[in-house]
């Protein structure tokens, strides 16, 4: 006599696990970082190498001596933390810097909480701001796109195209405009910045393949970019933008520069630290956009992807309760 098993959902497996998601956002962040390699030479490779291999060693340490686990090192998580760590590093970083960096990312915002589908903010994340304000000069001097010069911390640097937008509007600096690159160069990273801040374009082409591939959904992304395209517009109607400068310039400049795309299709959109429903999403992409652009604006540093993202992070569990009703309809009894 055969008997009911009586199992929580969900009854299918879909076939997805979390090594081939995480290989699938590895992929989509290569062509980005072969752009990256040949902006920034040995530096990048030197960068990622050292924040890869920290990332790995310190979650196979804490699970195999501390929490007394099976290191599952294996699902590749924590190399994608190493990864996307990197991107938001300049590449003229001392490796110590990047190694305490990755340390702090893995220990502290992924292991502490009891490891990967635990940790409230996303693990890299951490790691860039403990860095950002533990090592401020450091972290934001930006190397200038070099090539393969045989250098590794000794380079050309030089200001953000983000420095420049926010000296227009804040501080009404006309001869700012002279020292944006081109469009057609910010949409090829050409410029100084982090890893992560170049060749917009490589990161617009591995944010739709993850669409394509159902990695992630569009609710996050389009959401962030949207709000953000809607405020820059915002700021060019109003007529705070010097002479020269036109709307469209303002709004281009806004989305292919600094670290949006990186946020929007690869940070953001994290499993564990994102919500769980449309509309969630969507309210979830929308406040990091205003934020971004409030630091932007008026904020002590040029960008706040970093902060704007770990801000909603602290919100996704209040957006989780937001739910669609229930299939059915609701009985009423009579007494």
């Amino acid at each position: 006599m055969k008997q009911l098993i009586v199992a929580p959902a969900p009854h299918a497996h879909s076939g997805d696990t979390v090594r081939r998601n995480m290989l699938l956002v590895i992929l989509a962040l290569l062509p980005a970082y072969v752009v990256s390699v040949l902006e920034f030479g040995w530096g990048a490779l030197f960068t990622t190498l050292i924040s890869i291999v920290a990332c790995v060693g310190t979650e196979w340490l804490i699970a195999k001596y501390i929490l007394k686990e099976e290191p599952t090192i294996g699902d590749l998580s924590a190399v994608l933390t190493g990864l996307l760590l990197a991107f938001n590093l300049p590449s003229n970083l001392p490796w110590w810097i990047v190694l305490i960096g990755a340390v702090v990312a893995i220990a502290v915002g992924k292991m502490t909480f009891g490891g990967l589908g635990q940790n409230p903010f996303n693990p890299a994340l951490v790691g860039r701001v403990f860095l950002l304000i533990s090592f401020p000069v450091q972290m934001t001097t930006w190397p200038l796109p070099q090539g393969f010069n045989g250098s590794y911390v000794d380079a050309a640097t030089g200001a953000t195209p983000l420095y420049y937008l926010k000296q227009m509007v804040k501080g009404g600096d006309s001869d700012a405009v002279n020292h944006l690159p081109d469009l057609w160069n910010s949409l090829l990273g050409v410029m100084g910045g982090s890893l992560g801040e170049v060749c917009a374009l490589a990161l617009i082409i591995g944010g739709v393949f993850l669409i394509c591939t159902k990695v992630i959904t569009w609710h996050i992304p389009v959401s962030i970019l949207l709000t953000v395209t809607l405020i820059a517009a915002c700021i060019g109607w109003t007529g705070m933008l010097p002479e020269g400068m036109t709307t469209g310039q303002y709004v281009a400049y806004q989305l292919l520069t600094g670290g949006l795309m990186l946020g929007a299709f690869f940070m953001a959109t994290d499993y564990v630290t994102s919500p769980m429903t449309p509309l969630a999403k969507l309210i979830f992409g929308v406040g990091i956009g205003v934020i971004v652009m409030v630091i932007r604006l008026r904020g002590a540093y040029p960008e706040g992807m970093s902060f704007a993202i770990l801000i909603m992070n602290a919100c996704v569990p209040l957006l989780n309760k937001i739910r669609p009703k229930r299939f059915g309809e609701k009985v009423k009894t009579t007494k």
